[in-house]
């Protein structure tokens, strides 16, 4: 018999203690906290605002601040401008724990985001409460946004089956496992969710990291129109060969610019730049345009990373996998072209990647949506009348298409 989990506060379950990391210079009062807090938490301890920061942007399962003001190195206010700065505000909620209780004071706590003032002495009846309310008030907040995203989620439903079962034609034609879009859609998510944490740059949002993770799936629809004896040849490919390769990437551009339909969406247009731009490099060495540096759509810098990645950890018929650390070294040492420094960064502290590329491998969900996809894109290819339709699309697509610039050969290109 299955037995459900009884859940926290949090949505955690009960086996799992919720994480509160207090921020406290004085040793004394980040005991006589954990004292009051008793053993229902895990307790993490920071010195000053310096290690807090560090702690918050490398554990993201931190579940309350309780955060000083006065300490050294970063006080309690830079703390909760750089919480600001990269949204973990938005995610972990904040009590103030100070001797300072002037008006001031208060107010600018609560105008940079905390959620909660508590001053000192502390009442042990008084912090437990208040912890305890926070907790909840923001498992609600965060039932309330799965709610919503689940309304978004089945809206874009459709949109996404779609792109996944054409994006499964072009596998189904490469030869691949058949795993190769799902890895390159759940690394291109940690890429972004890692280059978030570090930086606010790029302004993304989480609306706009689905969206990539969503669009990511086309990155080589434009192979579908490249011949077979290319696309699966177990040798290195001829200086003609790879010209011909190297079209995927504006025959798939052209494909999407010529939509009959939803031009305007945003979805379309990230797939654009990420079917076109997915073989630029850092140093303007790639193609078919020779950008360079942040030229280079963003969305299409972490599809391009994701995607080497994934070259070099998987089997490929020109090839054996590369374990993890190989592969990375040779990202680093730039085997593959060179990357965006900052998602080299992102790269190297991804040490989840290989767990998490092997979990989406063998979930049950997707084991049974990537069956369903098959059988769909199967049939499509079977249909007479659909294929009629696809090449007529693709010819006019290859007639429109520009030749591509040159670029060595390496074995991730394909």
């Amino acid at each position: 018999m299955h037995i459900l989990p009884f859940w926290g506060t949090t949505g955690k379950a009960m086996s799992e203690k919720e994480r509160i990391l207090i921020a406290d210079d004085s040793a004394m009062n980040r005991a006589i906290l954990t004292e009051m807090l008793g053993d229902g938490y895990e307790i993490l301890e920071a010195e000053d605002g310096r290690q807090a920061v560090s702690i918050l942007q490398t554990d993201a399962s931190v579940d309350l601040l309780l955060l000083d003001i006065m300490m050294p190195n970063m006080d309690g206010f830079d703390v909760l401008t750089m919480m600001n700065k990269y949204h973990w505000i938005d995610e972990i909620p904040v009590i103030m724990i100070s001797a300072e209780n002037a008006s001031s004071f208060v107010e600018r706590a609560y105008d940079l985001g905390a959620t909660d003032y508590i001053s000192r002495p502390f009442d042990m009846a008084v912090v437990r409460r208040r912890v305890i309310n926070t907790l909840m008030l923001y498992a609600k907040q965060k039932r309330l946004v799965r709610l919503v995203a689940e309304l978004v989620y089945e809206k874009e439903k459709s949109s996404s089956t779609m792109i996944n079962i054409l994006s499964h034609i072009v596998e189904f034609r490469n030869a691949e496992s058949g795993l190769h879009v799902l890895h390159i859609q759940t690394a291109t998510d940690i890429l972004l969710r890692t280059l978030v944490q570090k930086t606010d740059k790029y302004g993304l949002t989480a609306a706009d990291i689905f969206l990539i993770r969503t669009a990511s799936a086309l990155h080589d629809i434009g192979k579908i129109n490249i011949p077979e004896s290319i696309l699966n040849k177990p040798g290195k490919l001829t200086k003609e060969e790879f010209e011909t390769m190297k079209t995927h990437t504006t025959i798939g551009a052209d494909i999407l610019d010529k939509l009959p339909f939803q031009q305007e969406s945003e979805l379309v247009k990230t797939a654009y730049s990420i079917c076109r731009w997915h073989h630029e490099r850092w140093d303007g060495r790639g193609y078919p345009d020779g950008l360079k540096g942040d030229e280079i759509p963003i969305a299409a810098q972490v599809v391009a990373l994701a995607d080497v990645y994934d070259a070099l950890t998987s089997e490929r018929c020109y090839k054996k996998a590369f374990d993890h650390d190989t592969a990375v070294q040779m990202i680093l040492n730039g085997e593959c072209g060179q990357f965006n420094p900052l998602l080299l960064e992102c790269l190297t502290s991804a040490a989840q990647l290989p767990t998490e590329l092997g979990q989406s491998a063998t979930a049950e969900s997707h084991r049974n949506y990537l069956a369903e996809a098959q059988h769909i894109s199967e049939a499509l290819l079977q249909e007479q009348a659909g294929i009629r339709n696809a090449d007529k699309l693709l010819y006019q697509a290859k007639e429109g298409r520009n030749q591509c610039v040159t670029a060595e050969f390496t074995a991730e290109d394909k």
